[in-house]
C-alpha cells in the first residue's frame, strides 16, 4: 500500500507540473517567435526540475515510497507534457 500511495502522490505531482508547462506552452504560442520559444524551453525545464528536485528533497519526510512517487512523478509529467502539447498544437478540424 505505502508504494500504491507514493505513485499516487507522483502521478498528481507530475499531472500538476504538467498543466504548469501547459501554461507556459500557450504563452510561447500567443507570442510567436523565436524568443518566447526560448524562453518556454527554459521554464519548462524549470518546472520539471523543481517537480523533481522536490520530490528528491522531501524524501526522507514523505510518509511513502519515496522510489514509487518519483518514477511515477516523472512518468506522469513526461507523458502529459507531450499529450498537452500535442492536445494544444493540434490542427482544428
Amino acid at each position: 500500500m505505502n508504494y500504491v500511495f507514493g505513485a499516487l502522490v507522483g502521478l498528481l505531482w507530475g499531472a500538476l507540473a504538467a498543466f504548469v508547462n501547459l501554461k507556459i506552452n500557450q504563452a510561447a504560442l500567443k507570442k510567436s517567435s523565436n524568443a518566447a520559444m526560448l524562453g518556454a524551453n527554459t521554464a519548462r525545464t524549470a518546472v520539471d526540475l523543481i517537480a523533481l528536485g522536490t520530490v528528491f528533497l522531501l524524501r526522507k519526510v514523505l510518509p511513502f515510497s519515496f522510489e514509487a512517487t518519483i518514477i511515477a512523478t516523472a512518468v506522469s509529467l513526461s507523458l502529459l507534457t507531450v499529450v498537452l502539447a500535442y492536445w494544444v498544437t493540434r490542427p482544428e478540424k
